[in-house]
């Protein structure tokens, strides 16, 4: 079905089927013929064949796999292409065949900018290698001996004439066939003639392929860095430099230029996205009190997820944080230090909200007239009225795009959607598009703690990155099959985000683990992931559990909630310079920069982890690093650990030189090696692989 419903000259038109001709449908594959004179199947990065782009970023190793196979005994090869934006083709390699017999072909490409790119995988006889295969056994057999050996030399001279040969490789072939022609020599001599390794290696940078048949073009939209690789620090400005008059008793909010004052500090240790939550008017009508709780008192400040009030809805400022001018001076003041900003989008209503009496049609109206609040059974949440998309969806549509688009022009850059698993797949498509077509720096990050097909489905249709099962995986088997998951299942689409903990969330292990947890959960986002975030209060190691519930007592949602880090710094509990480290290691080090080539190594105490991320670039550059971390935040856990030698480029018998980056020990190691961690003086060894 089809709902076109124009509010004014610029609503957009909606339909509620992408199949439909929806305007939000990234473009599928060049299609071309199902199979081609030389099969090529199962390519590989393609998102549900091509509907939606696969994901990546300019420098980023994409891992290209395809079936290639021809009927006959003929050799047949392939070569992976990736398409620039302008249409023309880029980065091409020849790849490689994985498991001859089964015709499974791979490659690694990378993109030198951003834009939407196009991959394809060309299949093609390869006449060189049927020559090869058939003259080795026939001369061998001395069979047709003297026709093989005339049939190379064509082949040869054939491809020496080939456009774009240079002269140099055109020689090679030429002498190459002059000897397989040669008489006066052996006919094993003839033969090696025309298979030496600089004939190999010419016919590798220009091969002769005959029956080229391409597969389709599949896109992969190649963002910024940002995209793939960050840090973020939430924070509550209203939180940052609000105080208690004891005479009055009162509070008195923070602001945007308090707040400015704790940027420094955030760019101090590393991150790179300073995340505000809700900085809107909240909705007074059901407000509520201190841990949640229903009635607030007249002071208490409401949840700011509650948006909405008599001064004005999600494009407006709540008053008690500032102006617009000082809003500006926030995002300008983190611009001069490299950070950018991020900000929470929360599509939903406090009563009060300009919306609830403008637009009654965008809620759901009750058998009894009431608007229906937010419900999670049991838990209920009366200060908050979710938008129905169904009833006037081009209005909304055009609203939220309008709002998005107010803050983009404020610099806002990243924005972090609360819930959107609970809003329509189709309408984040069409938005996302929306704002990226005009503003294609702008990064969505989905807070979608829900099912795998939905968190999916968000991450295909844009959502460049999402929140994660992260928090709640904290055995050595649990983190090595969520891993192998995201590094397999859903690597080409959907990048995640790791936190430890959120304003929302403070599992058990949080709560009861004390500092050492706090170190090592940190040093697994950091690096298990290439984009982490902390929320603030992490680095004072803040863990009193609200009875009955996995998040913080005194949960800063529903009051002010000040900090004194500068203390806890000078009193040397302050994990601000640990955290530093751990993102000091992720930005010098580009094998952590991407989620790809993690592997896991075995141990034989499952309460100690190891994992490595090796990236090796075109030129032979390596970065290897080695972590090893005891997840038992309790007790000193010592064991062995074995290392696939393989994995990490190496032979078994190799012994190597590791630099732990975070104490500076070195050690000498090899497959099988000792460690012992005492999670409180150091649960984690980071190691760089030097030798």
């Amino acid at each position: 079905m089809t709902i076109d419903q124009d509010r004014d000259q610029d609503a957009p038109t909606v339909r509620t089927s992408p199949a439909a001709g929806s305007p939000t449908a990234s473009p599928g594959p060049v299609v071309g013929p199902v199979v081609g004179r030389i099969p090529v199947l199962d390519v590989q990065p393609a998102v549900d064949g091509g509907r939606w782009p696969s994901q990546a970023v300019p420098g980023e190793l994409i891992p290209v796999s395809a079936t290639v196979f021809r009927e006959g005994h003929d050799a047949v090869a392939a070569t992976a292409v990736l398409v620039r934006p302008d249409g023309t083709d880029g980065p091409t390699t020849r790849m490689t065949c994985v498991n001859p017999g089964k015709d499974a072909y791979v490659a690694t490409l990378s993109p030198d900018a951003e834009g939407l790119w196009g991959l394809r995988v060309e299949g093609w006889s390869d006449p060189y290698g049927t020559w090869d295969h058939d003259a080795t056994i026939k001369v061998e057999a001395g069979v047709d001996v003297a026709l093989m050996l005339e049939e190379g030399a064509r082949l040869l001279e054939r491809a020496a004439e080939q456009e774009g040969r240079p002269s140099r490789d055109a020689t090679v072939l030429h002498e190459a066939a002059t000897a397989l022609r040669d008489t006066s020599r052996g006919d094993h001599e003839r033969l090696d003639a025309g298979r030496t390794e600089e004939v190999r290696a010419v016919l590798d940078r220009l091969p002769v392929r005959e029956l080229l048949s391409p597969s389709a073009t599949y896109p992969v939209r190649v963002e910024r860095e940002l995209a793939a690789f960050s840090a973020w620090y939430e924070f509550f400005p209203r939180s940052e430099g609000a105080s208690w008059d004891e005479e009055s008793g009162c509070w008195t909010s923070g602001t945007f230029r308090t707040a400015a004052e704790r940027l420094p500090a955030i760019k101090a240790m590393g991150f790179d996205i300073a995340y505000l939550t809700p900085i809107h008017p909240i909705g007074r009508v059901n407000r509520k009190g201190p841990n949640n709780t229903l009635t607030a008192g007249p002071l208490d400040p409401g949840s700011p997820y509650a948006i909405g009030a008599a001064e004005g809805g999600h494009d407006a400022l709540h008053p008690d944080l500032g102006t617009f001018e000082d809003f500006d001076f926030f995002v300008g003041r983190a611009k001069e230090l490299g950070l950018e900003v991020a900000m929470d989008i929360a599509l939903q209503c406090a009563p009060d909200h300009p919306w609830v009496t403008e637009h009654p049609e965008w809620f759901t109206t009750r058998a009894d007239g009431s608007i229906a609040f937010a419900e999670n059974p049991p838990k209920k949440y009366q200060d908050i009225y979710p938008l129905n998309f169904d009833n006037d969806p081009a209005g909304i549509y055009a609203e939220v795009k309008r709002m998005v688009l107010l803050w983009v022009e404020h610099g806002v850059t990243l924005f972090r959607v609360d819930n959107p698993h609970t809003k329509p797949v189709e309408f984040w498509e069409w938005l996302i598009a929306e704002v990226n077509a005009e503003h294609p720096e702008v990064i969505w990050l989905a807070e979608a703690f829900t099912k795998p097909a939905m968190m999916h489905a968000l991450a295909k249709v844009g959502f460049q990155q999402s929140y994660s099962y992260f928090a709640w995986r904290n055995q050595a088997w649990e983190l090595r099959e969520y891993l192998e998951q995201l590094t397999t299942e859903s690597a080409h689409y959907m990048i995640p985000n790791f936190w430890p903990t959120t304003h929302d969330i403070l599992t058990p292990t949080m709560q009861y683990g004390g500092p050492p947890v706090f170190k090592l959960r940190a040093v697994l986002a950091a690096l298990l992931s290439p984009s982490w975030g902390i929320y603030t209060g992490y680095e004072l190691i803040e863990h009193a559990a609200r009875p009955g519930a996995e998040e913080q007592l005194d949960n800063e949602k529903y009051q002010y909630r000040p900090r004194d880090f500068a203390a806890a710094e000078r009193e040397g509990w302050s994990l601000a310079p640990y955290l530093a480290q751990l993102n000091r290691v992720r930005h010098q080090h580009p094998a952590l920069q991407q989620l790809r080539g993690t592997v896991f190594h075995a141990t034989d105490d499952e309460n100690v982890l190891c994992f490595s991320r090796r990236r090796v670039d075109a030129d032979g550059t390596e970065d290897l690093v080695l972590v090893v971390v005891n997840l038992d935040p309790h007790a000193s856990r010592e064991t062995t650990v074995h290392l696939d030698m393989a994995a990490l480029g190496r032979q078994w018998w190799d012994r190597f030189t590791v630099r732990d980056e975070i104490t500076g020990a070195e050690f000498e190691w090899g497959e099988h090696d000792y460690v012992r961690l005492d999670p409180y003086v150091e649960p984690a060894h980071v190691f760089h692989v030097t030798g």
